[in-house]
């Protein structure tokens, strides 16, 4: 497979997790060409801060690997990664990033600041970004715009 075909997987789960009312963004990790977590958006329906799909990638790669690392892994994301979510990837010991769709406003790989290429951390990752941004980000901006009408539609409602 290829990395185009990974992240196929992921925005994949970023569908679901718009279907189910989150912001729809998917991950997954993979090592030696095999898939070994998959996580989408779920802090709505869980009521939990910290599950976003990075973090769910790889709660499931660690429990399947039955170890907090991820050493020669890589995690293949819709969207550019967080500051909780870049810290959780250093932690990990990720060795690639691949992220989709820049993040202007969070983004932690360079469209905010660049963790990631911070020298004073102790873990360094190779980082992609832009595999099928546009992609990415048409899903993100349509899931946004539809939210936008719903609320307008609301609050035109008796």
């Amino acid at each position: 497979m290829q990395d185009d075909d990974y992240m196929r997987m992921a925005i994949t789960l970023a569908e679901e997790a718009a279907s189910l009312g989150e912001v729809p963004v998917g991950a997954i990790v993979v090592k030696n060409g095999e898939v070994i977590g998959r996580g989408r958006n779920a802090p709505i329906n869980l009521n939990d801060p910290t599950a976003h799909a990075e973090i769910q990638a790889m709660r499931e790669a660690a429990k399947y690997l039955g170890n907090y690392r991820l050493i020669d892994c890589t995690l293949y994301v819709t969207l550019e990664p967080c500051a909780m979510c870049s810290g959780a990837i250093q932690h990990a010991r990720i060795s690639r990033l691949v992220y989709g769709a820049s993040d202007p406003k969070t983004g932690c790989c360079g469209s905010v600041i660049n963790l990631m290429a911070e020298q004073k951390l102790n873990h360094h990752c190779e980082v992609v970004g832009g595999l099928m941004a546009e992609e990415c980000g048409a899903l993100l901006s349509s899931f946004f715009r539809q939210r936008r009408l719903d609320k307008a539609q609301d609050k035109l409602s008796p």
